[in-house]
């Protein structure tokens, strides 16, 4: 594969915020830089890592988020620093962010969507365009952005992640405009004359049974019956588990999907409350039909996505990837995860570990979104 030329990634696992910061600043910097990408561990002192980012990217825009785990150019990273560099010279990019989630109107999501791909439209840089949205993994507010968001652009692709704290659950954050931002979501648009391809991969397959949502906490994103039953009791009674053994393994390994548009997406179940209830990573609106999935082989999905795009697209500049936690966790217990690293190593991905994905208008879990992005074709082979 010969050698990125517009896309320029970088890390550092270096203790010290600046030092990371100095670090990836001399991978990636480059004359002509359009935009800085990164994601980094929320253990850092972030004030100090804005600061050195501040400093040392002077000039260029720089946009990223807190992660629950790094992707780098050496695969899956833990308490690190990673963030890719586009040139100019293949791409444009304009980034904007909406504050306040907790009184997020879609209307007005929608407005500002539109607003930032007129802004990158009027740039007149041509090639097509993309999205990416980072969000305030906590919020619980994705579904709503996401959907204002994807329709706002149109049918310009979108794709994201919700930002982590390294499994914390406390606190995350977006980076933009020289800060760190909480109860945030951004978007960030780029186009590019390089060809690219979008990018999910799931390994879960729906069961036959049927499962009814018949009473839901929508905005707390917990289901209290499926089936007219409590949810706990129907979830375990069909996963053949008594209530009481129920375990986060379980959730994990038995999620539920539901079908959009003759497509299945995957919705994690959190954990089971003392009421009979079921707390989910997504909402769940009443009289949504789920079922139970049961999991195939991960890695060997994940690589078939990857090996089409690249009969697509011929030699890769590079990718990006929004990948679950919960996946990343999978493969640590299965012993899977060093050749994980090897396929993201391979394909020249750079990412992060989420806790939550978006395609589309659509928020999902236990999923890897991202794209994939090619080489000019006087690059191919």
């Amino acid at each position: 594969m010969k050698a990125a030329r517009y896309m320029h990634r970088g890390h550092s696992d270096a203790v010290e915020a600046r030092a990371a910061v100095a670090e990836l600043h001399a991978q990636v910097a480059r004359p002509g830089l359009e935009m800085l990408l990164f994601f980094c561990s929320s253990a850092y002192d972030l004030d100090a890592l804005a600061d050195e980012i501040n400093r040392c990217f002077a000039g260029v825009p720089v946009v990223g988020c807190t992660s629950a785990g790094e992707i780098g150019p050496s695969g899956y990273l833990a308490h690190s620093l990673v963030g890719v560099g586009f040139s100019a010279q293949a791409f444009a990019a304009e980034a904007g962010r909406i504050d306040t989630l907790s009184t997020f109107d879609i209307a007005a999501g929608r407005a500002f969507a539109e607003g930032l791909l007129d802004r990158l439209e009027a740039r007149r840089y041509g090639g097509k365009a993309f999205g990416l949205m980072l969000i305030d993994g906590l919020s619980l507010r994705e579904e709503p952005v996401a959907h204002a968001f994807q329709d706002g652009l149109g049918a310009v692709p979108m794709f994201g992640g919700s930002a982590g704290d390294d499994l914390k659950f406390q606190r995350t954050w977006v980076f933009h405009e020289g800060r760190f931002h909480t109860d945030s979501a951004l978007l960030l648009l780029m186009s590019t004359a390089l060809p690219f391809r979008i990018l999910r991969s799931q390994h879960f397959v729906a069961d036959s049974e049927r499962m009814v949502v018949t009473e839901v906490d929508a905005p707390r994103r917990i289901v209290r019956e499926i089936n007219g039953r409590p949810a706990v009791e129907e979830y375990a009674r069909l996963i053949g588990v008594a209530p009481g053994q129920l375990t986060p393994r379980h959730f994990a390994s038995r999620p539920v999907v539901v079908m959009i548009e003759g497509d299945e997406f995957v919705r994690s179940i959190q954990h089971a409350n003392p009421d009979g209830s079921l707390s989910f990573y997504c909402a769940i609106d009443e009289g949504v039909v789920l079922r139970v999935a049961h999991g195939v082989d991960l890695l060997a999905r994940m690589e078939t996505a990857f090996a089409e795009a690249e009969r697509e697209l011929g030699n890769i500049e590079g990718a990006l990837v929004c990948d679950c936690i919960l996946r990343k966790l999978e493969m640590s217990r299965n012993g899977r995860k060093a050749a994980a690293s090897a396929l993201f190593q391979r394909f020249r991905a750079l990412g992060f570990s989420t806790y939550g994905e978006q395609i589309g208008g659509v928020h999902i879990n236990q999923t890897l979104t991202g794209i994939v992005i090619g080489c000019a074709e006087a690059d191919h082979d």
